[in-house]
């Protein structure tokens, strides 16, 4: 699978430009979303998060045309979404499976039945949907839950049926709205790991919509972060989780609130881990070897598949001769290092 992050290498497979969703009713209009531009390439991981109301999940139906755009356009696999025909449109949708928020299936039908239907619907054999949902039933680890009816199954479950049932026609993206927020967080931990399994094995792009910054943080490779109808900031997530840059990002990646301007103490300093040293206490490793305490008055850090991300600032000793041998001790670990303004 090519590097989801070289965008050099990679094809756009999904291209947004200066799109825009105004519902109308007799009273008013609402203006959902106001300029919107996204590059989406082939094999990434990518994720929109917002707080409810931002727009995200009208962006996502705009992606495939269930709500069709005021303004602006979108690009599929090279391909207008506006100039199609109804019936290239359908096959265009056929190639952006979706997931949601309560999982959509059918009730009155039992698990491979579910993913039975939409191969149905391109007109496969009966024998011929049911060989493939079991394959796919097997690829989400259900394959004992076949005959199950949805009643009979757990939320995960649910979403794994569901998970199978969007991978039917073999699509080139998955979009997945808020697709893990109606279940537990080992749950969600089991169903992000599935599709990041699908992703590696099978090169799929996968965009995931959510509030959640956790899941952000756990699956996706670039983010695009929402407010108020319009994108208030795009990148890696690496970039964006060590130097947000709005207010709106910085309220996600520092949802306790950003501590800069409550440090005390005459000397402190601020490490960021962006990815290039492990996780591991550094701070327990500075005290060992320079014999100086420090003391924690902020930290944000993550650990993204062993590697660290995020913020910590640290009060200083008061002696400067052991000061600066900490300082010195923490720029020799490949972490980036500088001293802050202590606030009162």
């Amino acid at each position: 699978m090519a590097d989801p992050q070289n965008k050099e290498t990679n094809k756009i497979i999904l291209s947004i430009k200066d799109m825009g969703k105004i519902y109308t009713s007799k009273k008013n209009q609402v203006k959902a979303l106001e300029d919107i531009n996204l590059d989406i390439y082939e094999g990434d991981i990518f994720g929109v998060i917002g707080l409810s109301g931002a727009g995200k999940s009208t962006l996502v139906r705009c992606m495939n045309f269930l709500e069709r755009p005021t303004t602006g356009t979108v690009i599929f696999d090279g391909k207008d979404l506006a100039s199609l025909t109804k019936k290239e449109l359908l096959r265009a949708r056929q190639s952006m499976g979706m997931i949601f928020q309560q999982f959509n299936l059918l009730m009155q039908r039992n698990a491979v039945d579910n993913v039975c239907f939409p191969l149905e619907i391109i007109g496969k054999t009966k024998k011929e949907a049911r060989i493939r949902a079991l394959e796919l039933l097997e690829l989400v680890g259900l394959s004992d839950k076949a005959e199950a009816y949805p009643t009979q199954l757990s939320g995960g479950q649910k979403q794994r049926v569901a998970i199978a049932r969007a991978l039917a026609s073999n699509p080139r993206v998955l979009l997945c709205d808020e697709a893990t927020s109606a279940l537990d967080p080992a749950t969600t931990h089991s169903i992000l790991e599935l599709l990041k399994q699908i992703n590696r094995d099978f090169g799929l792009t996968i965009v995931v919509i959510t509030h959640e910054m956790s899941v952000i943080e756990e699956i996706c490779h670039r983010i695009a972060i929402i407010d108020n109808s319009h994108i208030a900031e795009t990148g890696n997530v690496i970039d964006i989780f060590t130097n947000p840059k709005t207010q709106i990002a910085k309220e996600f990646v520092f949802p306790g609130g950003d501590k800069l301007d409550r440090v005390v103490g005459s000397r402190c300093c601020e490490i960021i881990f962006d990815g290039n040293s492990s996780y591991e206490p550094i701070l327990a490793k500075t005290i060992l070897e320079c014999k100086a305490p420090v003391n924690i008055m902020f930290a944000n850090t993550k650990n993204v598949d062993g590697k660290a991300f995020g913020q910590m600032i640290v009060q200083l000793p008061e002696d400067d001769i052991l000061a600066n041998k900490v300082m010195a001790y923490l720029r020799n670990q490949n972490i980036i290092v500088k001293e802050v303004e202590a606030g009162v």
